[in-house]
């Protein structure tokens, strides 16, 4: 079975560098211009409940059933969500929370550990679920803090955290062959659905 886990399209907070989250934003007209229809038609996609990955499956995947799968939403960021770090370089939560490295947890929201955790159990049971159901494929469109985590803690060549976030549109192919007997995925390739650059 080969997984699909992909970042939603652009935002404006993107452009911004605001720290997205939980919060709602939907995809800038950028953005949405910028996508294009991926070159498969899978029957189901997961995706949040987050509208930014909604409006980019349905783009990429208009012909698929859309299912919601919130345990893969973004980082709670809490306090700091929708605001950038040029504007919070002077508040001491923040500086305190960058000074762990951005592994505490962010006033009002999570730790990276809690995220990584929350993320790592609903991303295993859709692939054990996928993988139990005979699927040929499971196609995720989330987020990049989704990958991360996922990445970090599943993937094959093992890398770090933050060397696992996909630009806007992208993402990874996985092979689940080796899942069953040692959960780890292997990365077959990297792919992008955004009309700059071949689909």
């Amino acid at each position: 079975m080969l997984i699909y886990l992909l970042r939603h399209g652009l935002t404006q907070d993107n452009q911004e560098k605001r720290y997205q989250g939980r919060r709602d934003v939907p995809l800038c007209p950028q953005g949405l211009a910028q996508l294009c229809r991926a070159d498969f038609a899978p029957k189901t996609v997961m995706i949040t409940s987050l509208q930014r990955t909604r409006q980019t499956a349905e783009v990429l995947f208009p012909d698929a059933e859309l299912v919601v799968a919130d345990g893969l939403k973004e980082m709670d960021f809490g306090v700091f969500e929708g605001r950038n770090y040029r504007e919070m370089e002077h508040d001491p939560q923040y500086r305190a929370w960058v000074e762990t490295g951005c592994e505490g947890r962010c006033p009002g929201g999570e730790s990276k550990a809690e995220f990584c955790q929350r993320v790592c159990t609903a991303f295993a049971a859709l692939v054990d679920a996928a993988l139990a159901a005979g699927e040929p494929q499971l196609v995720i469109v989330a987020h990049g803090g989704t990958q991360m985590a996922a990445l970090e803690r599943f993937a094959v060549p093992h890398k770090n955290y933050y060397s696992w976030c996909a630009p806007a549109a992208g993402g990874f192919v996985l092979d689940a062959a080796d899942w069953i007997h040692q959960k780890t995925l292997r990365v077959v390739k990297t792919v992008q659905y955004t009309k700059e650059l071949p689909c």
